[in-house]
Parts: structure tokens; sequence; C-alpha cells
């Protein structure tokens, strides 16, 4: 079952019967308790709890791009750069919440949001929706995000949902085990822009091309981990491999995730051709508000995985295109794969 949060911009609780009541609980992502805390996300150190990102998802290198030589400017609020479309960007605003349907597999709902010509910087007007079902025959959740523009502009619209499986006042998830389908990386300089470069993950910390624990190697990292990933075996080829950015017409396993002590388990499926793998380490600043439940959220309480396009596409000519043009369509699939062992 899906409840909406009025003309929130996000699902307030999703109820799937076909996982046993206490593994239900425990996946429940982080997140605030109120649907008034969401447009408040610009406080600092407020997380983008399970909001829709956008126009332009992750960072751009100091606000600033052109397109047909024409230059753009954005407003900075990541240090120098711009980070999530901005400080009003999507996960400021009350996206338009259309009636739960029922489908022949489940449930689903459709959000839609107007972004005005010169909204945060950015050019053209975007339409745009995103659609969730809840399957009834699965534990199951496919997300559609689409978008449309009357004038060429970076588009990466991205869900930021934050997950422990073992509950969401559990603790940090260090001990969850990843499995990611990324076998290269795009490195970062200190402002965790992309150098350009596309890098095998072999003989790094971020090789999950077979399973391992987050911590595991978590300490070569400052701050965690905070990185796009290079999904399907793309490597540097994945700008001649992408289209209209997909990578496919329909969603690829990327990541598996499971916490060993209760056995469940998230399959995360995307068109996208990356993956940002987020650890949580700019959680615990005491700055969330009204968390479910009380719930206190430290350092690494949950993890991202933000399937998109790459980081600062828009000025990376190495990396797949991020320019929507008018006439065109962006879609970007994704879906989120419960499963608990036998009671």
């Amino acid at each position: 079952m899906l409840t909406v949060a009025g003309a929130a911009q996000g699902i307030k609780a999703l109820h799937c019967p076909l996982i046993p009541a206490a593994a239900c609980y425990a996946c429940c992502y982080c997140h605030f308790d109120a649907v008034p805390f969401y447009p408040c996300q610009t406080i600092p150190g407020t997380p983008y709890f399970r909001a829709i990102v956008g126009r332009c998802a992750n960072r751009i290198a100091k606000g600033r791009f052109s397109i047909a030589g024409q230059q753009y400017t954005l407003k900075a609020n990541n240090g120098p750069n711009a980070l999530h479309g901005g400080p009003d960007g999507f996960h400021r605003r009350v996206w338009q919440a259309s009636p739960v349907e029922q489908t022949a597999d489940g449930s689903a709902v459709a959000l839609s949001y107007t972004s005005v010509d010169g909204e945060e910087g950015y050019p053209g007007t975007l339409q745009a929706s995103v659609r969730y079902e809840l399957l009834s025959h699965s534990a199951e959740l496919r997300v559609t995000i689409s978008a449309t523009t009357d004038k060429p502009t970076p588009v990466n619209i991205v869900g930021h949902s934050y997950f422990n499986l073992a509950g969401h006042g559990s603790g940090n998830i260090l001990g969850h085990i990843v499995k990611l389908a990324a076998d290269h990386y795009t490195p970062v300089d200190d402002t965790n822009i992309p150098t350009g470069a596309i890098l095998p993950v072999a003989s790094t910390p971020f090789d999950f091309t077979t399973p391992h624990p987050v911590g595991e190697r978590i300490a070569q990292l400052p701050n965690g981990y905070d990185h796009n990933l290079v999904l399907f075996g793309m490597g540097p080829q994945a700008r001649f491999i992408t289209r209209n950015q997909a990578v496919s017409s329909t969603p690829r396993l990327a990541a598996t995730v499971t916490e060993p002590s209760s056995g469940l388990t998230l399959q995360v499926l995307t068109t996208a051709p990356g993956l940002q793998f987020y650890t949580g380490g700019y959680l615990g600043g005491g700055n969330t508000p009204d968390a479910k439940d009380g719930a206190h959220y430290p350092r690494f309480a949950g993890l991202c995985l933000e399937t998109q396009n790459f980081p600062d596409a828009i000025n990376q000519p190495t990396f797949p295109s991020v320019v929507l043009q008018p006439g065109g369509t962006y879609k970007h699939q994704i879906v989120y794969r419960l499963t608990a062992p036998p009671s």
C-alpha cells in the first residue's frame, strides 16, 4: 500500500504484506517524521532525506556551465560548487500528487512539478514527473522519472533515499554487505568534483564487484564513500554507450545490499549509467529535526544508492551528456526490490 504525504515531494509510507512485519519496519528509510520538515532541508546539515533532487543532481563545478556558447551561473551551496540543483532545488519544492491508483500490478501515484525558466539559474521551463508503483505480488517499488524542456538544459533527477536494513534508528550501516555492478569509478578532487578520468576500481576501496562490508575499507577514505561508480562494465566508453542518459530500455541490476543479522536484502536496478555510493559521512551533525520516532542518526547511519548520470557531466566532455534538448524526453527508471529469508 502507498501512502502519499498530500502534495509533498515524496512518499510518506510503504506497506508491503509480502515482507514480514519486523523486516518491513527494518527497511524504513532514515527520514523526518513530519511532512513540513521536508521543504526545510536547506537547514545546514540536513541530508536530503528521501528527496527528489534536481534539476541537475550531484555537483557542478563552481556552479558554472555553458550550452551552445551561453554561460550560466548557479548558486553555490557546497563550498565553491552547486549541489543537487542548488539551495532551492527540487528537494525544496512542493510537488503535486495525483490520487493513488490501482494498477494491474499494484498501486501507483504520480508527482509532477514545473521548474520555470531561470529557476536556480537553469535555462528552460522543465516539466518533471515521478511515478511510483508498489507491486502487490512482490516487495518491489518501481520509480519512473520523466522530464521535457523548451530549451536545452542539464537534467539529472535522482532519488536520494537513505537505507539502513537493520532499522532506521539502529546505528550504522558499516556491517551491511554491498555488491555493485561497477568496475570503474570517477575520481574526484578535494572539492568532490570529478577530474574527468574514468579509472578501474581494481585494487582500490571502490571495488565492490564482489561483496564487501561497507566498513571493511572505509577508513581509507577521509569521509567514507561519496563517489560515482560507472555501471555495467562501460568504463571509459560510457559516453558512447549511453543514449538519452540511459544505458538500456529496462532497468538492470546495479547494486545488492544485505544486512547480515536479519538476512534482509535490497536490490537496486536502473537504466542510468552511474551510481553515487554515499555512506552518510556527513550525518551526525545534530541537525536532523523531528527524525522518525525521535531517532538520532549518527555518522554512517544510512547509505544511499543514487542512480544517476555522472557528477559535473555538463562540464566533462569524457562523460555521457546530461543535456536535454527540446523535443526530447528524459527518462530514468529505478527498481527497489526487497527480499527476506523465510520466517
